[in-house]
């Protein structure tokens, strides 16, 4: 490897992906992840209509969901990294045998998933969300139910779409979900203000719109022309030796991903104790601080089939090349998003309708989130994601496990508690913990060790 100037790598070989290639990859993510945005927003926008008891019930079973399809997600994105790398390998036959393995194994996995969370239902909101009033107690029971039965479907889309993605066509994953956004919203308004329901008339477009997606991808992907699919007749036997090599991803990354949702579900016990006015606000800026980042995670999700290609090849020149690139487009787009998002604070938080004390303190900790997202939101999430991609699951695990706990919970309660700040001490403790993150990570990569990760 030679370098023709500071921070620019100079390749022996041709590139394995153009900037065509690469565009045609991320923008539909960009839409994806937008339309997760406007569709959240608009949920809480309408839900907002019956009370903030409503968001700030929405809120809390969101949490829980979210811990659950982000389980998913992780063993979707250890399959994304196994047949990512053996096309790498130009084995095109052990990729396909993967996809179906992944596939099967999402779907036994959220059903499992399911049945405990009905079964222990009381005993989880109980644990979680500990005593709440009357009324956000009752809608969270009213959402969870309907919701909590969406998961499976969840899990067969996430692991689709990762192996369309994989394949370069994330224009296909990005039609489906226009569709189910589209059954989404519709459904929303039609209960909503049509039918004059609560929650429910949220909770039940959700289920709709995710068992539709999850069928029509799940049918898209059978096509055997694809360099990717699945096979027609669904394989019911599992190969442990595909599903360890998942799981070798998979399992890491899921221990990470429910560690972090934990971390926030013990958080917002304690937000709770702050009163409904910081559980709305907490609620109000998650929603809006995710617009400030949809270019980045939507990079996230790009790194990992272009990095996971460069490793099974064995190119970690390429590797590097194209981490350099992406991490340079991922900073671009987030300054971009993130003031934007700032410069619109006063009118997005005027259209929740908020009371003023809410939407003063909104307004401050979207201030923090927004000017930190700019400087540390790349080396703390994209770099990670691009070790992942390369099989070095173990280290970014610890690394994130244990720097939550210590300085994102920890420096919460203390600074939140205990120096009576309130919401903005969270929040505050949210960026240390981003921070200390972004040390380890840079380290790693400039080290070299993650090029030795490599599953298949």
């Amino acid at each position: 490897m030679r370098r023709k100037k500071k921070n620019v790598i100079q390749l022996d070989n041709q590139p394995l992906f153009s900037n065509k290639f690469l565009l045609k990859l991320l923008w539909p993510l960009l839409v994806e992840q937008f339309l997760l945005f406007a569709v959240g927003l608009i949920d809480s926008m309408m839900v907002a209509s019956v009370g903030e008891a409503a968001v700030s019930a929405v809120s809390l079973v969101d949490s829980i969901i979210i811990l659950m399809i982000n389980i998913m997600a992780a063993l979707a994105t250890g399959g994304a990294v196994v047949v990512g790398q053996y096309l790498g390998q130009k084995k095109d036959e052990e990729a396909r045998s993967a996809s179906d393995q992944l596939v099967l194994s999402a779907f036994l996995l959220s059903m499992v998933i399911v049945i405990i969370m009905y079964i222990f239902k009381n005993g989880i909101m109980s644990l979680v969300f500990g005593d709440i009033e009357a009324d956000v107690r009752h809608y969270c029971d009213v959402y969870y139910l309907i919701v909590t039965a969406s998961i499976p479907f969840i899990g067969i889309y996430n692991a689709s779409a990762a192996l369309f993605r994989n394949i370069g066509r994330s224009n296909t994953t990005m039609k489906i979900s226009i569709l189910m956004n589209i059954i989404n919203v519709t459904g929303n308004a039609v209960l909503i203000f049509g039918l004059g329901c609560g929650v429910e008339g949220v909770a039940i477009p959700t289920l709709v719109s995710r068992i539709v997606a999850a069928v029509a991808i799940y049918i898209l992907l059978r096509n055997p022309q694809l360099q990717v699919h699945i096979s027609k007749k669904p394989v019911l036997k599992p190969n442990w030796g595909y599903i360890r090599k998942i799981l070798k991803i998979g399992v890491p990354n899921g221990v990470e991903n429910s560690m972090f949702q934990l971390g926030k579900l013990i958080l917002l016990s304690l937000i709770a104790t702050f009163g409904t006015s910081a559980i709305a606000a907490n609620a109000v800026g998650n929603a809006i601080a995710m617009v400030g980042c949809l270019t980045g995670m939507a990079m996230n999700l790009a790194v990992v089939p272009v990095i996971s290609r460069c490793v099974g090849a064995g190119d970690y020149q390429q590797a590097r090349y194209y981490t350099h690139k992406l991490m340079k487009w991922t900073y671009g787009f987030l300054v971009v998003g993130s003031l934007i998002v700032w410069f619109c604070l006063p009118l997005l938080l005027k259209i929740y309708g908020l009371s003023d004390e809410t939407a003063e303190l909104a307004f401050e900790i979207l201030t923090i989130n927004c000017f930190s997202v700019i400087i540390i939101w790349p080396l703390s999430f994209t770099l990670p994601n691009i070790l992942r991609a390369a099989g070095d699951v173990t280290f970014t695990m610890i690394v994130c496990v244990v720097s939550m706990w210590i300085f994102r919970i920890g420096c919460a309660y203390f600074m939140g508690q205990f120096l009576g700040m309130g919401l903005i001490g969270v929040w505050v403790a949210m960026i240390i913990d981003w921070a200390v993150r972004t040390v380890f990570f840079i380290a790693r990569y400039k080290s070299g060790k993650w090029k030795k990760g490599a599953v298949v």
